[in-house]
Formats: C-alpha cells, sequence, structure tokens
C-alpha cells in the first residue's frame, strides 16, 4: 500500500486581510449570536402566546421564527468562509448577544410583540455596525448578507411595531 504525505490546507487567499477576516468574523459571531436568540425567543413566544390575537400572533411568530431558524446557517457559513470558527453554544451565544434571553415568565401578547420589536431592531443595529468593516475589506458577499438581513429585520420591526399602534 503507497504510503500518501498529507500536505496541510493551503492558506486562505481570497483577497481580504486575516486581520479584517477575524475582525468581520467577529462580529458576524455577534450577528449569529443575535439572531439565534431571537429565533429562540419568537419560538418561545410562538408556543406561550395566549389572548384574542393568539391565532394571529401564533401564526405570525411561526413565519418568524422559521425565517430566522434558516438564516443562522448564511451567517454561520459565512464565518467559516472567512476561515473562523462559528460559535454554536449557548454560553457563547449569551456572552455575545446584544439583546436579553426570553423571558421565564411568559410576558402577555402585546408584551411579546413589543419585545419582539426591540429583539429586530436590536439585530439590524448589530448587522449595520458590520457594514464598515465589510466595506473596507471589499467583502461583498458579507455586505450582501447583511444588506438581506438588514431588510427582513426592519419590515419585520415595522409590521410589529404596526400591531402597537392604537
Amino acid at each position: 500500500m503507497a504510503k500518501t504525505s498529507a500536505k496541510p490546507a493551503p492558506s486562505i487567499n481570497i483577497g481580504i486581510s486575516e486581520k479584517d477576516r477575524a475582525a468581520i468574523a467577529k462580529g458576524l459571531s455577534r450577528l449569529l449570536a443575535d439572531t439565534y436568540t431571537l429565533y429562540l425567543t419568537t419560538h418561545n413566544f410562538h408556543w406561550n402566546v395566549t389572548g384574542p390575537m393568539f391565532n394571529t400572533l401564533h401564526l405570525m411568530f411561526m413565519t418568524q421564527y422559521t425565517e430566522l431558524w434558516a438564516a443562522v446557517d448564511p451567517v454561520a457559513e459565512r464565518i467559516r468562509s472567512l476561515g473562523h470558527p462559528a460559535p454554536g453554544s449557548y454560553a457563547q451565544f449569551s456572552k455575545l448577544a446584544s439583546i436579553p434571553d426570553v423571558p421565564v415568565v411568559p410576558p402577555k401578547a402585546l408584551e411579546m410583540v413589543r419585545i419582539l420589536v426591540q429583539g429586530h431592531e436590536a439585530v439590524a443595529r448589530t448587522a449595520r455596525e458590520l457594514f464598515p468593516l465589510a466595506d473596507k475589506a471589499s467583502d461583498e458577499p458579507t455586505a450582501d448578507l447583511l444588506t438581506q438581513r438588514l431588510t427582513v429585520h426592519e419590515q419585520t420591526a415595522w409590521m410589529l411595531r404596526s400591531l402597537l399602534e392604537e
């Protein structure tokens, strides 16, 4: 049997410096933590919503948590594409997230809506903070990902906010 020598994987050479890749990955890790935390909060509210708006909110929250669930993979995979490990534990997410964990006692329906508005706006701010880094590094894939996430979070915050108006 012929013996083959294992060669190390080539270093990453995508036109973005290691320093910039590390900074962008760090920011994307915060975005991933915020997205996952908001996913968990939204799913929790889907399970625990009560009151006259139950059916409307139950279905709306399901649509929203499904979108958030689908969003975590592209963010994590972008971190990996930049050559860094993606965080994936509750301990890591709790340290990285800018939004609080879901309340232990489920709030009333409209308070759930208010919490989700604040969560979507916080995730939008986290995404927006990364644009200067992505622009500086000419990292168009990250900028495109951020644009997609901002569109979803800003629109969702608007729709939820509309439920709070009298």
